[in-house]
């Protein structure tokens, strides 16, 4: 009995699903302070500003701190291992492809849910808790008086200053500007290329390395940011909006055994071996809401699955920005879900421009700060639903952030195994050696 306590205490998987639910339990309790007539109150502010928010902001601070140098180093090296400009065209445009087709099934799949199960029906406006969006309703309008379309999506890829796109963590611009440089590579002698290759490839392993290091704080993190969390809204906020709550999981649910899992199984992969090869990630994606956390370690296991680097450094960090299949699925349900709430219909009509509409904001915009209801935002501008209608769902954007990430992680990783078996290079044999070595049959 020992030995098998002492065994999973030592597994990440287990001690992040540990203190994701300590964090529950003590947010709950934290919970009965959280009213600001509480006597103990203000130690309470104490605790979760000084103590549990930095818990949690330290592990988003350091994976981020490493995202760009691992995206830098690994798709720069991808890119000049891929040879020439030729091959680099013809897998931006399947991975491009790729990711449009299972965007619009995702918003598909959310359409359906909410005229199926309709989630804003026989829900009283009155009995709900209402946020102020008026930070959101003005970005919103900002964005709405800039220019949108293709040709400004792609200006906004190319960076004014490559610095500067680094030091404010932008990705687009950063692949941007690693496609261009390793195409570069690619045009230098032999003995100026493999010097400039083995550079970059140690940068890459130290990366990985620090990654390493980083998981090992995860638990710490996990615990701050869910309890942080749970002590802020408690389970009395997310009664009146279970219905949509459950429905929104539902559907993440089927759409990644059944749509995913499909195109798994078309393309020889099974969605419950990635899921278990990612499930330290997916609990850490789950509880930070944050797919960054689990960017690193995907493209080295995706790499160590059987994928080239060559891809999984291209298709990955471009996914956060073109295949978030999650947040795409929610918000399609989101604004059905308002709409009922509000009583008013939606033709046809209407929701195919939601679907144009989510198609394109979601690509224009990625990368901004609260994105999910910016694109929202410009979601319910194209159809007769009051703007003020987000404010009832802010409240539970946390708690169904958290699922919409993981599908991302999972669509993500799910995306590179796609495009390496399109490209017919994918390597079995290293998969079913690297099932082995994790024990799955």
């Amino acid at each position: 009995m020992l030995s098998i306590i002492k065994r999973y205490s030592r597994n990440l998987a287990w001690q992040i699903l540990f203190a994701l639910i300590m964090g529950v339990v003590v947010g709950l309790y934290l919970h009965t302070f959280s009213d600001p007539s509480h006597p103990y109150y203000k130690t309470y502010q104490s605790w979760v500003v000084n103590v549990l928010q930095p818990m949690g902001d330290i592990f988003i601070r350091l994976i981020k701190m490493i995202v760009l140098p691992i995206i830098l180093s690994t798709l720069t090296l991808g890119i000049a291992g891929l040879g020439n400009s030729k091959s680099l065209g013809r897998l931006g445009g399947k991975t491009i492809l790729y990711f449009e087709i299972i965007t619009t099934v995702a918003i598909g799949v959310g359409l359906l849910f909410g005229n199926l199960f309709h989630p804003g029906s026989g829900i009283d406006i009155s009995n709900l808790q209402h946020s102020s969006v008026a930070q959101y309703v003005q970005k919103s309008e900002t964005l709405a008086e800039k220019p949108h379309g293709l040709v400004v999506m792609i200006l906004d890829m190319i960076p004014h200053n490559i610095f500067d796109s680094l030091s404010s963590g932008e990705i687009l611009p950063v692949i941007f500007f690693c496609v261009f440089f390793g195409l570069g590579l690619t045009k230098l002698p032999d003995n100026q290329r493999l010097f400039f290759s083995d550079f970059l490839k140690v940068i890459s392993d130290v990366m990985f390395k620090i990654t390493n290091m980083i998981m090992r704080y995860a638990p710490i993190g996990v615990f701050g940011l869910m309890t942080v969390t749970i002590s802020k809204f408690g389970f009395g906020s997310l009664i009146p909006l279970m219905k949509l709550i459950f429905i929104v999981y539902l559907a993440m649910v089927v759409f990644t055994l059944v749509i995913l899992g499909g195109v798994a199984y078309i393309c020889r992969f099974n969605i419950f071996t990635i899921i278990k090869i990612l499930k330290d990630e997916l609990i850490v994606a789950f509880s930070t809401s944050s797919s960054e956390t689990a960017l690193p370690k995907m493209i080295e296991k995706m790499e160590a699955y059987g994928a080239p680097k060559s891809i999984t450094s291209f298709v990955i960090p471009t996914g956060y920005s073109f295949n978030l299949d999650g947040s795409t699925l929610y918000q399609s349900i989101a604004v059905i879900f308002l709409a009922q709430l509000y009583g008013i219909p939606l033709s046809v009509t209407d929701q195919v421009i939601i679907v144009i509409t989510l198609m394109v904001a979601s690509k224009g915009i990625a990368g901004v700060p609260g994105v999910s209801f910016l694109v929202l935002s410009a979601t319910l501008a194209t159809t007769s639903i009051p703007l003020e209608g987000l404010g009832f769902i802010l409240g539970i954007d946390r708690i169904l952030d958290m699922g919409r990430t993981v599908v991302n992680v999972i669509g993500n990783a799910l995306a590179s195994l796609v495009i390496s078996r399109w490209e017919h290079d994918f390597d079995d044999e290293k998969a079913r050696e690297y099932e082995k070595s994790l024990g799955i049959k």
